[in-house]
């Protein structure tokens, strides 16, 4: 059973940066392809980037391209989002997902975290 636990969110200002880690564990977690979602009250569940399971292939969602990379060092079993130029519609649960395939979907995933709140501030 693949369990991920994700730290690292808060309340923040405008403009400010944040480094959100999911930790990941459970049988051939490093062989998954993680990815990092967000949801709003109301809202659905939306995309944010995805890494595969070597780190070396990444995609990111076009709202978010230029301001959050996503990473991972499976030695650690952790996966990263670093959240740059943060905004006040950034405000969100941020979930961190595991699956063997990937992609841009949350039904395409397996496994979630409980997720980390960040409050970003005008």
């Amino acid at each position: 059973q693949v369990q991920l636990v994700e730290s690292g969110g808060g309340l923040v200002q405008a403009g400010d940066s944040l480094s959100l880690s999911c930790a990941a564990s459970g049988p051939a977690v490093n062989t998954y392809a993680m990815a990092w979602f967000r949801q709003t009250p109301g809202k659905e569940r939306e995309f944010l980037a995805t890494i595969s399971w070597s780190g070396g292939t990444t995609y990111y969602a076009g709202s978010v391209k230029g301001r959050f990379t996503i990473s991972r060092d499976n030695a650690d079993n952790a996966v990263y989002l670093q959240v740059n130029s943060l905004e006040p519609e950034d405000t969100a649960i941020y979930y961190c997902a595991a699956s063997p395939f990937g992609g841009t979907k949350d039904s395409e995933y397996e496994y979630w975290g409980q997720g980390t709140q960040v409050t970003v501030s005008a």
